[in-house]
């Protein structure tokens, strides 16, 4: 599919732009995974009586326990199905649990025997997948299924988003989320001292003198985020070096973190900070606090995260803000990739283990997420697009920060990709605390460079671990 080959109407340019986010996921614009090993288990008989309006057969009375990660779109769109449920259900009651810390909440229930009927695997201490892919449901039947709406859900989907949550053919986790990955800035601050979007890290560095002088810094973190700035330079680092450079990452290849690429991008990173730029004392402070230092306080003009964070900080956002983002930064003119490329892909990766007491209501629950409805209500309230197609009007809902997404897709054409390996071994919480001491200028190149080479072969080297090939 080329969504660029005629011109986009503001309907079309939506869509077309979404449907490009998601096509990322595939493999045919960014990466395939295929892994080697391993079954999954297959989910219990249906409990009730199936029909058309109970494709699963859930029974009733019974109880759907869903624990939903609390993160940038918090739980209230998780409600939001729940209660469809309990509508479309007579009997049926959904029960939803936040969390911020999921593998540390639920892994010793998996190991127990008794996880939750369905789990938003997401935020910094997910489960890797690979640890317990053998233990969760085939979600095949949820997409073959019909939504409340009557329609086959599978065809009201975008293309691909199905294929980063298959493995070795088994469809076993439903990323609902399309996330665009992004530098962050205030259109209105940018306007008012005529700064420019840094298109390199040199202009970064550059940029950073012209805010020293406002009495800003460039950059700030948050401790449980500071891996925002890994995803950052991976991101960058690909469109520098291309294919070369996400292939060795995501298989995790000896020597992968010193490739001139992904150096290029820390060096830069490394004269930001010696150069004062970034705002001291982020290894200390909690990562929403930091991050309303930049929306609210506009202690510090530059941001990258995924296009959740307009959500996430929409009640700590100065009026008149105008959120936007941009293109994260290549080192050179010569990059592999150009600076309009993007990482965007379909997260939230919601799970049904097939231990669970009503794995047809964590199905059903599903369902339910999957229906216009509820994948409307997600876009307007977490202003962020589902993988449910037609559910973003063209204003965005008023929504500078959505706007931004879209015009980002357009402008980046075929040129999107993904990587998945952090989350897929659950690295994260290991490279926290490598990008805490670097940004805090307590460590130099050669340090991160080791400690992520580290972190990662550990991974590569344990037989017990399952591995994906990318290619």
């Amino acid at each position: 599919m080329d969504i660029n080959s005629r011109p986009l109407g503001r309907r079309d340019f939506l869509r077309g732009s979404l449907a490009a986010a998601a096509l990322a996921a595939t493999g045919s614009l960014a990466a395939c995974a295929t892994s080697g090993t391993g079954t999954t288990s297959q989910s219990s008989a249906p409990a009730g009586q199936v029909s058309d309006t109970n494709p699963f057969g859930v029974k009733s009375p019974s109880t759907v326990d869903a624990v939903i990660f609390n993160g940038g779109y918090g739980i209230d769109y998780a409600e939001f199905a729940g209660k469809q449920v309990e509508a479309k259900q007579q009997g049926v009651t959904v029960k939803v649990t936040p969390t911020t810390k999921v593998a540390q909440t639920l892994q010793p229930r998996f190991v127990a025997g008794n996880p939750p009927d369905v789990i938003d695997n997401s935020g910094a201490g997910l489960i890797g997948i690979n640890t317990i892919r053998d233990q969760l449901a085939e979600l095949n039947d949820v997409v073959e299924a019909k939504n409340y709406e009557g329609t086959v859900i599978k065809d009201t989907l975008y293309p691909g988003v199905m294929n980063p949550g298959t493995f070795d053919g088994k469809f076993v986790v439903l990323n609902y989320a399309l996330t665009v990955y992004a530098l962050w800035y205030s259109a209105s601050l940018f306007e008012q001292n005529g700064w420019t979007v840094p298109k390199t890290y040199d202009e970064m560095l550059a940029l950073g003198a012209e805010a020293k002088g406002k009495g800003k810094y460039l950059l700030g973190w948050g401790k449980e985020a500071a891996t925002y700035y890994q995803t950052m330079a991976i991101d960058s680092a690909i469109k520098e070096g291309g294919d070369e450079v996400r292939l060795a990452l995501d298989n995790l290849k000896p020597g992968c973190w010193s490739l001139p690429p992904v150096q290029d991008v820390f060096n830069g990173l490394k004269k930001i900070i010696d150069a004062g730029y970034v705002k001291p004392g982020g290894a200390g402070t909690q990562f929403t606090a930091a991050q309303a230092q930049w929306s609210d306080a506009e202690q510090f003009i530059l941001y990258p995260s995924g296009g959740w964070i307009e959500n996430e900080m929409k009640k700590q956002t100065k009026s008149g803000f105008k959120m936007t983002g941009a293109p994260e930064p290549v080192v050179s003119s010569n990059s592999k990739m150009p600076w309009e490329a993007l990482h965007s892909t379909a997260g939230e990766g919601y799970i049904v283990p097939s231990q669970g007491k009503n794995v047809a209501g964590g199905k059903e629950f599903l369902r339910a997420m999957l229906s216009k409805d509820a994948a409307v209500n997600f876009a307007k309230t977490k202003l962020s697009s589902t993988i449910v197609k037609g559910t973003v009007p063209p204003d965005a809902f008023g929504s500078t920060a959505l706007q931004s997404q879209i015009k980002l897709l357009e402008g980046a054409g075929s040129n999107i990709f993904t990587h998945n390996f952090v989350d897929l071994y659950g690295m994260n919480t290991d490279q926290l605390v490598v990008w805490n001491s670097f940004l805090s200028g307590d460590s130099d190149v050669a340090k991160l460079t080791k400690g992520l080479q580290d972190i990662t072969d550990k991974v590569a080297k344990d037989d017990s671990i399952k591995k994906v090939q990318v290619s």
